[in-house]
């Protein structure tokens, strides 16, 4: 039997203030063709998953927290208990609005690496409205921040 304990799984931490540890896929010790599964902590007041799209269909489940979820051109707010689906393609965010860390569980379907985590970490992401569509009216702004050296 294969297990992925969080306590051990170190993850990586990204230049938007969030950590994302893999639990099926990437560098876990699970491993499964048609889905990946994670556990991401965004810092309060900011912490975020950037503006990015992906051909995997994928569902984000907030656990605890409270954040501002943008897909397409809709805007909500999620908390603790509430799961958005994202369709194939379609450009999304999640920003967590809180003073607390917002923590989920992210599963995108079919497995392998998503384009936006080697982007963000060399500080090319698509920016909104530039590269990629603007994001919804009154929405927190796409984190570009460039790594620090």
């Amino acid at each position: 039997m294969m297990i992925a304990d969080l306590a051990v799984i170190a993850g990586r931490t990204y230049p938007a203030r969030r950590r994302t540890q893999n639990l099926v896929g990437g560098l876990s010790p699970i491993q499964a063709k048609n889905f990946a599964v994670g556990f991401v902590t965004l810092e309060s007041d900011g912490g975020q998953v950037p503006w990015h799209n992906q051909e995997q269909e994928e569902v984000y489940f907030v656990l605890e927290g409270t954040g501002e979820m943008c897909l397409g051109t809709e805007r909500k707010i999620l908390a603790g208990g509430q799961a958005a689906y994202i369709p194939s393609g379609v450009f999304h965010q999640i920003t967590n609005v809180g003073a607390t860390p917002l923590k989920m569980i992210y599963c995108y379907g079919p497995s392998g690496d998503v384009a936006h985590w080697k982007q963000e970490l060399s500080g090319t992401l698509p920016r909104a409205g530039i590269e990629a569509p603007p994001l919804p009216a009154g929405a927190r702004p796409q984190c570009t921040e460039k790594p620090k050296a």
